[in-house]
């Protein structure tokens, strides 16, 4: 497997003059996820996305993308992930159970995405939303806690100290303890990798756990962690606007800019008990 990070040679200029020295860049490849569904007789086999992502932790990306896009419901629809070495990159396929259906759309569309992008690539409006419900979880969680949360993930984020270019998703229980940590150069492929290690991990429901992002919080982190029935969300960076929006529509606690000892509450601020 390739590893996360690569070594490189680079010219570094300083004041003094130009120093020839040794830099560590993320790993960026592309990954293709496959999807095999069908009874035994008539199996089918759909190319469903490809994606840039920094490798490892890629049976759970696959599991949690065809989670948190609705192709599945659960971790048990998966009869086996299998991961192969093509001409053009890594390809991972996963085989479904004979009695599952799996939820594509009657385009078959494909998902492109980027390392910046978790949307791209999508055909239709209406494919944006995935079949999101509205959030009934009764979480709480002190906002000294929650201050405590980027200290945790900061010194538990090995690739963005060594690279810099890698971002970050944790979950969390309401006590503030680390539940799982993944690094990815896209931030959905992060929150991807979150789900689909929950999943595993038989962790759902997720309704009682705080998902914590390194960067700003797009409307797709949004919804990625809606489907997972995630209640309340941090982020170290800025909400857009349709991700508070959002967040609003579906009963989720969203919180911005949690840096330097505060942080926005930008919808259900019912979940965050203050602390004296």
């Amino acid at each position: 497997m390739t590893k996360p990070v690569i070594h490189t040679r680079i010219k570094k200029v300083l004041d003094s003059g130009i120093l020839d020295t040794d830099d560590i860049l993320a790993t960026e490849e592309p990954l293709e996820i496959k999807l095999i569904f069908g009874p035994t007789h008539n199996r089918r086999q759909q190319n469903i996305t490809v994606t840039m992502r920094t490798p490892g932790n890629d049976e759970d990306l696959a599991a949690g993308f065809l989670f948190s896009e609705g192709i599945i419901s659960s971790y048990d629809a998966i009869s086996q992930v299998k991961a192969s070495e093509s001409r053009d990159g890594s390809v991972m396929t996963v085989s479904l159970k004979e009695n599952v259906i799996p939820r594509l759309s009657s385009n078959n569309r494909n998902f492109a995405a980027t390392a910046s992008c978790g949307v791209c690539g999508k055909s239709d409006l209406a494919d944006i939303h995935t079949g999101v419900s509205v959030a009934n979880g009764n979480a709480h969680i002190s906002s000294a806690t929650v201050l405590q949360l980027p200290q945790t993930l900061r010194m538990q984020q090995s690739l963005f100290e060594s690279t810099g270019g890698i971002h970050a998703a944790a979950l969390f229980d309401q006590q503030g303890k680390l539940l799982i940590l993944q690094e990815d150069i896209g931030r959905h492929n992060a929150v991807d990798k979150i789900i689909g290690a929950a999943l595993r991990q038989g962790l759902f429901p997720l309704e009682q756990q705080l998902l914590l992002l390194s960067g700003r919080a797009g409307f797709e982190l949004i919804q990625k962690a809606a489907m997972a029935g995630i209640t309340i969300i941090a982020a170290v960076g800025a909400p857009s606007s349709m991700a508070v929006q959002m967040a609003a529509a579906w009963n989720i606690t969203l919180i911005g800019f949690l840096r330097e000892g505060k942080f926005n509450i930008y919808s259900g601020a019912q979940r965050v008990v203050l602390s004296s």
